[in-house]
């Protein structure tokens, strides 16, 4: 067992392509995104556009898994994302990060993992 409680990776990452703006392909992240750090998804993605017409809009993702949840904000005007992936099951964040650059080729990524414990 391990000594934590969960794991928490968050990124915030600029400079990515356009499809930040495609919901299939966010869709497809998202599946992938599962499978290769190893967890199981609770129901489909929930992938919806927000807040249209502001600075801010873009997709918003939210993909439960059973041990917890992955969300995602992609802000079309400046091309930016914001990615949190926690899990109280252990994963590879240099797998979840490569996965993000598959799909989104960001120019730069910024990037906390925390070790959480209450």
């Amino acid at each position: 067992m391990s000594e934590y409680w969960g794991y928490h990776l968050m990124l915030d990452v600029a400079g990515c392509n356009d499809n930040i703006k495609d919901k299939e392909i966010i869709a497809k992240f998202s599946k992938d995104l599962v499978e290769r750090i190893d967890m199981i998804a609770h129901g489909e993605p929930i992938i919806e556009f927000m807040l249209p017409g502001d600075p801010k809009q873009g997709y918003s993702l939210v993909q439960l898994i059973e041990t917890s949840n992955i969300t995602v904000h992609f802000i079309e005007p400046d091309y930016t994302a914001y990615v949190d992936v926690f899990s109280c099951k252990e994963f590879d964040p240099e797998v979840a990060k490569q996965c993000f650059r598959d799909y989104f080729n960001p120019e730069t990524m910024k990037e906390h993992f925390l070790h959480r414990q209450a």
